[in-house]
């Protein structure tokens, strides 16, 4: 069993995503509760991971817009 924090763990898979390209720069990322079902988490977990990509620098979160790839 791999030990660290879950929302780390999405986190870490999202930014695996984009450089693979498979979500490309300006791509929306699904909103929290979308999120949370895609990966088993809860939505205040997948909130987390969104908050952990902001501050990795690869997505940005636009008020009443959502959240997109830089």
């Amino acid at each position: 069993m791999e030990i660290g924090y879950v929302y780390m763990r999405v986190a870490d898979a999202v930014e695996a995503e984009i450089k693979a390209g498979r979500l490309p720069k300006g791509a929306r990322l699904p909103n929290e509760r979308d999120m949370g079902a895609e990966y088993g988490v809860a939505p205040g977990t997948a909130r987390r991971a969104v908050a952990e990509l902001r501050e990795r620098g690869l997505v940005v979160t636009l008020p009443n817009k959502g959240t997109f790839v830089l």
